[in-house]
Protein backbone atom coordinates (compact mmCIF):
# COMPACT_ATOMS: atom_id res chain seq x y z
CA UNK A 1 0.00 0.00 0.00
CA UNK A 2 1.17 3.49 -0.87
CA UNK A 3 0.61 6.53 1.34
CA UNK A 4 1.19 10.27 1.51
CA UNK A 5 0.96 12.60 4.49
CA UNK A 6 0.25 16.28 3.85
CA UNK A 7 -1.21 19.26 5.67
CA UNK A 8 -4.67 20.21 4.39
CA UNK A 9 -4.52 23.03 1.84
CA UNK A 10 -7.37 25.14 0.49
CA UNK A 11 -8.05 24.39 -3.19
CA UNK A 12 -4.37 23.45 -3.77
CA UNK A 13 -2.55 23.47 -7.11
CA UNK A 14 -2.43 20.47 -9.48
CA UNK A 15 0.72 18.94 -7.94
CA UNK A 16 -1.12 18.31 -4.66
CA UNK A 17 -3.80 16.39 -6.57
CA UNK A 18 -1.16 14.40 -8.43
CA UNK A 19 0.12 13.29 -5.04
CA UNK A 20 -3.38 12.33 -3.89
CA UNK A 21 -3.97 10.38 -7.10
CA UNK A 22 -0.62 8.56 -6.83
CA UNK A 23 -1.34 6.91 -3.46
CA UNK A 24 -3.84 4.48 -1.96
CA UNK A 25 -4.22 6.39 1.32
CA UNK A 26 -3.80 10.14 1.74
CA UNK A 27 -3.31 11.18 5.36
CA UNK A 28 -4.59 14.68 6.10
CA UNK A 29 -1.99 15.93 8.60
CA UNK A 30 -4.35 17.87 10.84
CA UNK A 31 -2.75 17.50 14.30
CA UNK A 32 0.32 19.63 13.57
CA UNK A 33 0.72 23.35 14.17
CA UNK A 34 -0.98 25.82 11.88
CA UNK A 35 1.42 27.89 9.75
CA UNK A 36 0.72 31.58 9.18
CA UNK A 37 0.78 32.82 5.58
CA UNK A 38 0.98 29.31 4.15
CA UNK A 39 -1.48 27.60 1.84
CA UNK A 40 -3.66 26.03 4.52
CA UNK A 41 -6.33 28.70 4.16
CA UNK A 42 -5.38 30.60 1.03
CA UNK A 43 -4.46 30.15 -2.62
CA UNK A 44 -4.27 32.00 -5.93
CA UNK A 45 -6.80 32.40 -8.72
CA UNK A 46 -6.97 34.35 -11.96
CA UNK A 47 -8.70 37.73 -11.69
CA UNK A 48 -8.74 40.00 -14.74
CA UNK A 49 -5.72 38.24 -16.18
CA UNK A 50 -3.64 38.54 -13.02
CA UNK A 51 -2.77 36.17 -10.18
CA UNK A 52 -4.70 37.16 -7.08
CA UNK A 53 -4.62 35.62 -3.61
CA UNK A 54 -7.87 34.66 -1.93
CA UNK A 55 -7.89 33.90 1.78
CA UNK A 56 -10.39 32.05 3.93
CA UNK A 57 -10.82 34.00 7.15
CA UNK A 58 -10.05 32.11 10.34
CA UNK A 59 -11.14 32.60 13.94
CA UNK A 60 -8.36 32.70 16.51
CA UNK A 61 -5.70 31.28 14.21
CA UNK A 62 -2.28 30.90 15.81
CA UNK A 63 0.93 29.00 15.15
CA UNK A 64 0.55 27.78 18.73
CA UNK A 65 -2.60 25.89 17.75
CA UNK A 66 -3.01 22.66 15.82
CA UNK A 67 -4.75 22.90 12.45
CA UNK A 68 -7.71 20.91 13.79
CA UNK A 69 -8.14 23.36 16.68
CA UNK A 70 -8.94 26.30 14.41
CA UNK A 71 -12.36 27.46 13.22
CA UNK A 72 -13.08 29.24 9.96
CA UNK A 73 -14.35 32.81 9.80
CA UNK A 74 -17.16 34.52 7.96
CA UNK A 75 -16.02 35.52 4.48
CA UNK A 76 -17.09 32.39 2.58
CA UNK A 77 -19.90 34.11 0.68
CA UNK A 78 -17.49 36.85 -0.38
CA UNK A 79 -14.97 34.24 -1.64
CA UNK A 80 -17.72 32.49 -3.56
CA UNK A 81 -18.69 35.75 -5.25
CA UNK A 82 -15.03 36.40 -6.13
CA UNK A 83 -14.77 32.99 -7.81
CA UNK A 84 -18.05 33.54 -9.65
CA UNK A 85 -17.01 36.92 -11.02
CA UNK A 86 -13.56 35.66 -12.00
CA UNK A 87 -14.68 32.52 -13.84
CA UNK A 88 -18.30 32.96 -14.95
CA UNK A 89 -17.15 33.02 -18.59
CA UNK A 90 -14.82 30.02 -18.24
CA UNK A 91 -15.78 26.97 -20.33
CA UNK A 92 -16.46 24.64 -17.39
CA UNK A 93 -17.93 27.16 -14.97
CA UNK A 94 -21.42 25.64 -15.09
CA UNK A 95 -20.07 22.18 -14.29
CA UNK A 96 -17.74 23.11 -11.45
CA UNK A 97 -19.06 26.26 -9.78
CA UNK A 98 -21.90 24.40 -7.98
CA UNK A 99 -19.24 22.26 -6.28
CA UNK A 100 -17.25 25.33 -5.24
CA UNK A 101 -20.48 26.68 -3.76
CA UNK A 102 -21.16 23.37 -1.99
CA UNK A 103 -17.67 23.43 -0.50
CA UNK A 104 -17.56 27.06 0.61
CA UNK A 105 -21.11 27.11 2.00
CA UNK A 106 -20.94 23.79 3.89
CA UNK A 107 -22.02 23.76 7.55
CA UNK A 108 -18.64 22.52 8.84
CA UNK A 109 -16.62 25.23 10.63
CA UNK A 110 -13.58 23.23 11.77
CA UNK A 111 -10.71 24.18 9.45
CA UNK A 112 -9.29 20.67 9.02
CA UNK A 113 -12.67 19.04 8.41
CA UNK A 114 -13.74 21.91 6.13
CA UNK A 115 -10.73 21.37 3.88
CA UNK A 116 -10.98 17.58 4.15
CA UNK A 117 -14.52 17.80 2.79
CA UNK A 118 -13.30 19.92 -0.11
CA UNK A 119 -10.58 17.41 -0.95
CA UNK A 120 -13.13 14.60 -1.09
CA UNK A 121 -15.58 16.57 -3.24
CA UNK A 122 -12.98 17.64 -5.80
CA UNK A 123 -11.33 14.21 -5.87
CA UNK A 124 -14.68 12.69 -6.76
CA UNK A 125 -15.14 15.23 -9.57
CA UNK A 126 -11.69 14.38 -10.93
CA UNK A 127 -12.23 10.62 -10.70
CA UNK A 128 -9.68 10.08 -7.92
CA UNK A 129 -10.47 7.03 -5.75
CA UNK A 130 -7.91 7.59 -2.98
CA UNK A 131 -8.94 6.99 0.65
CA UNK A 132 -8.62 9.96 3.02
CA UNK A 133 -7.65 9.57 6.68
CA UNK A 134 -7.06 12.26 9.31
CA UNK A 135 -3.78 11.90 11.19
CA UNK A 136 -5.59 12.81 14.41
CA UNK A 137 -7.62 9.60 14.03
CA UNK A 138 -4.48 7.43 13.90
CA UNK A 139 -3.15 6.07 17.19
CA UNK A 140 0.53 7.00 17.10
CA UNK A 141 3.51 8.27 19.09
CA UNK A 142 2.93 12.03 19.26
CA UNK A 143 6.33 12.63 20.89
CA UNK A 144 8.08 11.90 17.61
CA UNK A 145 9.19 14.72 15.32
CA UNK A 146 9.93 15.31 11.64
CA UNK A 147 10.52 12.20 9.52
CA UNK A 148 10.29 9.88 12.53
CA UNK A 149 6.68 10.99 12.99
CA UNK A 150 5.92 10.33 9.32
CA UNK A 151 7.53 6.89 9.47
CA UNK A 152 5.43 6.04 12.51
CA UNK A 153 2.22 7.08 10.75
CA UNK A 154 3.08 5.15 7.58
CA UNK A 155 3.88 2.00 9.53
CA UNK A 156 0.71 2.21 11.60
CA UNK A 157 -1.54 2.35 8.55
CA UNK A 158 0.33 -0.58 7.01
CA UNK A 159 1.86 1.18 4.01
CA UNK A 160 5.15 0.02 2.48
CA UNK A 161 5.69 2.97 0.12
CA UNK A 162 5.62 6.65 1.04
CA UNK A 163 5.41 9.42 -1.56
CA UNK A 164 6.17 13.01 -0.66
CA UNK A 165 6.13 16.23 -2.63
CA UNK A 166 9.47 17.06 -4.24
CA UNK A 167 10.15 19.75 -1.66
CA UNK A 168 10.69 17.07 0.97
CA UNK A 169 13.99 15.89 -0.49
CA UNK A 170 15.91 17.91 2.09
CA UNK A 171 13.77 16.61 4.95
CA UNK A 172 13.49 12.88 4.39
CA UNK A 173 16.13 10.16 3.95
CA UNK A 174 15.49 7.21 1.65
CA UNK A 175 17.96 5.19 3.73
CA UNK A 176 16.08 5.92 6.98
CA UNK A 177 12.74 4.93 5.47
CA UNK A 178 14.27 1.83 3.90
CA UNK A 179 15.58 0.76 7.31
CA UNK A 180 11.94 0.64 8.41
CA UNK A 181 10.85 -1.37 5.38
CA UNK A 182 9.38 1.63 3.56
CA UNK A 183 10.22 2.75 0.02
CA UNK A 184 10.44 6.54 -0.19
CA UNK A 185 9.75 8.45 -3.41
CA UNK A 186 9.34 12.11 -4.25
CA UNK A 187 6.78 13.34 -6.76
CA UNK A 188 7.99 15.78 -9.39
CA UNK A 189 5.20 17.72 -11.11
CA UNK A 190 5.36 18.50 -14.83
CA UNK A 191 2.94 21.32 -15.48
CA UNK A 192 0.74 21.25 -18.56
CA UNK A 193 -0.13 24.63 -19.99
CA UNK A 194 -3.76 25.34 -20.83
CA UNK A 195 -5.74 28.25 -22.22
CA UNK A 196 -6.81 30.82 -19.60
CA UNK A 197 -9.18 33.06 -21.52
CA UNK A 198 -6.91 35.12 -23.81
CA UNK A 199 -4.12 35.60 -21.29
CA UNK A 200 -0.55 34.41 -21.20
CA UNK A 201 -0.44 31.23 -19.13
CA UNK A 202 0.01 31.76 -15.39
CA UNK A 203 1.14 28.53 -13.67
CA UNK A 204 0.71 27.21 -10.12
CA UNK A 205 -2.77 28.60 -9.59
CA UNK A 206 -5.45 26.92 -7.49
CA UNK A 207 -7.17 23.78 -8.76
CA UNK A 208 -10.19 26.04 -9.22
CA UNK A 209 -8.43 27.63 -12.19
CA UNK A 210 -7.36 24.28 -13.65
CA UNK A 211 -10.85 22.77 -13.49
CA UNK A 212 -12.62 25.87 -14.79
CA UNK A 213 -10.65 25.67 -18.04
CA UNK A 214 -10.28 21.91 -18.65
CA UNK A 215 -12.59 18.99 -19.41
CA UNK A 216 -12.50 15.81 -17.29
CA UNK A 217 -10.33 13.87 -19.75
CA UNK A 218 -7.71 16.63 -19.81
CA UNK A 219 -7.76 16.71 -16.01
CA UNK A 220 -7.00 12.97 -15.94
CA UNK A 221 -4.10 13.57 -18.33
CA UNK A 222 -2.76 16.35 -16.10
CA UNK A 223 -2.81 14.09 -13.05
CA UNK A 224 -0.44 11.71 -14.85
CA UNK A 225 2.09 14.39 -15.79
CA UNK A 226 4.43 13.62 -12.93
CA UNK A 227 7.34 11.34 -12.15
CA UNK A 228 8.52 9.60 -9.02
CA UNK A 229 12.13 10.17 -8.00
Amino acid sequence: MTAAVMQPYLFPYIGYWQLIEAVDVFVIFDDVNYINKGYINRNNILVNGQKQTFTLELSGASQNKLINEIEIGGNRAKLLKTVEMAYKKAPFFDAFFPLVEKILMQDETNLAKFIGYSLAIISDYMGIKTQFVYSSDIEKDNTLKAQEKIIDIVKRIGATRYINAIGGQELYSKERFSAEGITLNFLQTHLQEYKQFKNDFIPYLSIIDVIMFNDPETLKSMLKKQELI
